[in-house]
């Protein structure tokens, strides 16, 4: 128990640094040097030393929004089995909990910007909704062939232990179209490049940060690590099927664990760095894409235990 919380400690620290390392690709492909790779805690540091300011028109739920928002995300990495390790609380049908709380994290969000009052968040809360539903059924699709593999709904029997390279053991070739999936998952659920640009300013095309342009302060600062926490969370798992081994012993684990998160982020900037973001009417096909993927890996797996 010791050893899990340790580790769900480490990614709470780490999941900024991590994040950091996508500006430092990024700039590499622009022939820029680039801003830090602690970037991220200076700004964390930076908004949690200022005051937040509230809108008259606002009301207690933009308050609580981004509490929730982190809290949620926070408690979900309770449940990952962080470099193959046992996580802090697990127990059976604990991935449709943790989809629960995703949700529970994004409705917040979605009525913290709606509560502005803002037609441009409103906008933006609108596309939040939309486009994470063909996410959470390219997730249920993964999640069933899990359970016909497993015979379990736990994020431990999936990820823990060398159970990742058994899914490779069993599904052979069809775990790349899962890795695809997973990945587009990620890009999509983070609003990254390209469905979103988190770099961008331009209200008429952004999705997540159109959402949070009226908080400030602390407020701001919790959403950016739920933001942290969150691709953490989505890095681990394709880091997990891309590196399935067992080294047995537990700093090792941990460090051939950091290395596939950090092949994912850089993976995630040099997405960001080759390819412009698409228009909003294709992004809903790109995002079907995990779905189809999913589908696929599913139907030639079970296919192939028959």
């Amino acid at each position: 128990m010791n050893e899990s919380v340790i580790l769900w400690a480490f990614a709470l620290l780490t999941a900024p640094f991590f994040a950091g390392v996508i500006f430092k690709v990024k700039a590499f492909f622009g022939g820029r040097k680039g801003s830090p790779v602690l970037i991220n805690y200076y700004t964390l540091f930076k908004l949690f030393k200022k005051g937040s300011v509230y809108s008259t028109s606002t009301t207690f739920i933009f308050k609580i929004g981004p509490v929730v928002s982190l809290g949620a995300t926070a408690t979900i990495l309770l449940f990952l089995p962080i470099a193959g390790h046992t996580p802090v609380i697990s127990f059976n049908g604990d991935v449709i909990f943790i989809l629960y709380l995703f949700g529970l994290a994004r409705f917040f969000t979605i009525a913290a910007a709606m509560d502005t009052a803002s037609p441009f968040e409103g906008m933006g809360a609108a596309r939040e909704a939309y486009f994470p539903i063909i996410c959470e059924a390219a997730m249920f699709m993964i999640l069933i062939l899990f359970y016909r593999l497993t015979g379990d709904l736990s994020f431990s029997a999936y990820f823990a232990g060398a159970q990742p390279f058994g899914f490779w053991q069993t599904g052979g070739p069809t775990m790349f179209f899962v890795i695809i999936a997973f990945f587009i998952i990620l890009l999509t659920e983070n609003a990254r490049v390209p469905v979103d640009d988190p770099a961008t300013h331009l209200e008429l095309t952004m999705i997540h940060e159109v959402m949070v342009l009226d908080h400030s302060g602390p407020d701001l600062g919790f959403i950016e690590m739920g933001a942290f926490l969150k691709l953490f969370f989505y890095a681990s798992i394709v880091s997990r099927m891309i590196l399935p081994f067992e080294l047995g012993h537990p700093l090792l684990n941990l460090a051939l664990f950091s290395i596939g998160v950090l092949i994912v982020y850089v993976a995630v900037g040099v997405v960001e760095s080759v390819t412009a973001r698409y228009r909003m009417d294709r992004v809903p096909k790109f995002v079907l894409t995990s779905f189809a993927l999913a589908f696929f890996a599913t139907v030639i797996t079970l296919e192939l235990l028959k």
